[in-house]
């Protein structure tokens, strides 16, 4: 909840107060949303060619088709390259979020300074709210939240294309609210260099570490890099507090100005941090380092699932709070019960952040389901897609138990779009709906006719691993292939791991890392393992990385323009340098001995 400071006791009751209201009268604002959508951009060329100028609601939803980004995207590129936004939308686009890591090419989505002046705005403010309910004490204290900006594309038009959190990061809301309460000078989180952001990020942290009362950032991810990356360098660290003198390779000169202002020669500080960090077993790191910390703050559901158990490790069992559910294309919801473990999370949708609907996904029995990346043994159902022509229905006439893919249509240019989420509808806040998050659309593992989904592929990991717990042994990150390079093809699925004391792992024991692989299979669905039976797959393999291997794989994408902020380990790998990165750095190879 980056930049929700300087809010007073008011400021929190009104956030409470504005979200009774919008869940309470969800129906009508989504109508009032739709309306104002259709009203200012009806002229458009896009909505034009279906609508005539006109804005009633049945002939937007008859005519104006559901989309995906290949649909819009000669749009897109044709106002990135130089022509007028109203082809899309009336309001003057002010720049481009730029989205997608692991999944494929970049996409562009307009942005406009009202989604960054005022909705994103009210959203934090209503978020920050709902928290402050909860967990006693948020107001107070600082906190801790690794934010890492990412350098601006300009395209052919001078429009800027950037991730929606350093969009937030350079505008004047954040510029205003996120020096008083927070660690992190602006200067570091600005810095275009990751490793000296994140450096001074956590120089700055341990140097208020009595004040701490949260650590966070967007995901949990870039939680349990930044850890990692303390892991490496608190030695360094301790001895920039000791000395008052920041590192040499620290050449940012945003970065050096703002530690010269805080960083004094503080010896005792810097003994009692190595005192704590020289402890044979980095388990509870967080509450030792930040002893008054209360939470930890970052989006844990979805593919951020597989950081849980990590987390848990380095924090002690800290209480992990998944505030809210947004992407580039949209804000959808907030966390009503923030102190709900991650797999137990509902979000409930703001009416007034877009208009929603939602197309119904079929249930089969015989099969589990990950909710917020975590298997529920409690719903035996697997979705699958109904026939395209299903009629999607609106946000307040969703079914609870019911699986959904949601559809947005936002103030800022995007008509009836498939953001590609599949959402199961969990009940109701007044009158509006709360889903968990259950996957991705179309994130699958597949050598023949088996379609494997990413969670599928989750339950099957969190299976597994629990025969690490017992030999101390930690998975920090995993992904996978469709390894076709031989005939059969087989699932290859990389594994990251290390000790429960901090230290690479030297040696393992073959016989349970077989046992995994064979774990893994068993938790696929039937349709693997009869193709398996007919050989018309072959073993599944676990390919053990060494570490720093998932690093290196997020460096990669953030090369390729991922924001750090929003990545997290693909669960699945398409490209052939990612694959490569992985394989690269190859210490052991397993083999399942299952037979079907």
């Amino acid at each position: 909840m980056a930049g929700l400071v300087n809010m007073k006791a008011k400021d929190y009751e009104d956030g409470l107060k504005i979200l009774e209201d919008i869940t309470s009268n969800a129906h009508e604002i989504q109508e009032k949303v739709l309306e104002d959508i259709l009203r200012r951009n009806s002229g458009t060329e896009y909505l034009k060619g279906f609508l005539n100028g006109q804005i009633d609601k049945q002939l937007f939803k008859k005519n104006v088709p559901i989309v995906t980004y290949e649909d819009i995207k000669p749009y897109m590129d044709r106002i990135a390259n130089g022509e007028p936004s109203n082809i899309l939308l009336a309001e003057p686009i002010t720049g481009f979020f730029r989205s997608g890591t692991s999944g494929g090419q970049a996409k562009l989505i307009p942005s406009t300074a009202e989604f960054i002046l005022e909705k994103f705005a009210l959203f934090l403010t209503m978020t920050a709210s709902v928290v402050k309910k909860h967990v006693h004490g948020f107001e107070h204290g600082k906190r801790i939240y690794f934010m890492f900006g990412k350098p601006e594309i300009e395209t052919p038009s001078g429009l800027m294309a950037r991730s929606v959190s350093t969009s937030y990061f350079k505008s004047i809301n954040f510029a205003k609210t996120v020096s008083e309460n927070h660690t992190n000078p602006i200067e570091t989180v600005l810095c275009p260099d990751s490793k000296q952001s994140m450096f001074c990020q956590l120089l700055a942290g341990l140097i208020h570490r009595d004040e701490v009362v949260s650590i966070g950032s967007f995901s949990l991810s870039a939680v349990v890099r930044t850890i990692k990356f303390l892991e490496d360098h608190w030695k360094e660290l301790c001895f920039n507090i000791e000395t008052g003198h920041v590192s040499d390779w620290i050449n940012d000169s945003g970065c050096r100005t703002a530690m010269s202002l805080i960083l004094k020669p503080d010896p005792k500080l810097a003994n009692s941090l190595e005192m704590i960090c020289c402890s044979k077993s980095w388990e509870g790191i967080i509450q030792k380092l930040w002893p008054k910390t209360k939470f930890i703050d970052a989006i844990a559901t979805g593919g951020m699932g597989q950081y849980v158990t990590a987390l848990n490790f380095y924090s002690g069992g800290l209480p992990i709070v998944s505030p809210f559910y947004a992407s580039s294309e949209a804000l959808f919801g907030i966390n009503l019960e923030p102190l709900n473990k991650p797999s137990d999370v509902s979000y409930t949708f703001l009416p007034n952040m877009a208009y929603f609907e939602f197309i119904p996904v079929e249930k089969d029995d015989g099969e589990e389901v990950q909710f917020n990346g975590v298997s529920d043994q409690e719903h035996p159902i697997e979705t699958k897609h109904k026939d395209e022509d299903t009629e999607p229905v609106d946000l307040v006439n969703v079914t609870p138990g019911q699986y959904y893919e949601v559809v947005v249509t936002t103030s800022s240019g995007l008509y009836r779009y498939r953001v590609g989420d599949i959402l199961m509808a969990t009940g109701f806040h007044n009158n509006s709906p709360q889903f968990q998050f259950v996957e991705r659309k179309n994130v699958i593992l597949s050598i023949d006719a088996d379609k494997t989904s990413e969670s599928d592929l989750i339950k099957a990991v969190e299976e597994a691993k629990a025969l690490l717990d017992p030999v101390d042994l930690l998975l920090i990150g995993f992904s996978s292939y469709a390894d076709t390079s031989s005939i059969p093809g087989h699932y290859a699925v990389f594994w990251e791991l290390k000790t429960k004391q901090g230290d690479d792992v030297k040696e393992l024991d073959p016989e349970i890392m077989v046992q995994c692989c064979s774990i893994m299979e068993e938790s696929l669905s039937y349709i693997y393992k009869v193709y398996r039976k007919e050989n018309a797959i072959a073993a599944l393999e676990i390919r053990v990385v060494k570490n720093g291997s998932f690093d290196a794989l997020m460096d990669y994408f953030v090369s390729q323009g991922a924001s750090m902020n929003q990545y997290k380990a693909p669960s699945c790998i398409k490209t052939k340098e990612a694959v490569e990165i992985l394989n690269s750095r190859v210490t052991g190879r397993f083999f399942s001995q299952k037979t079907f």
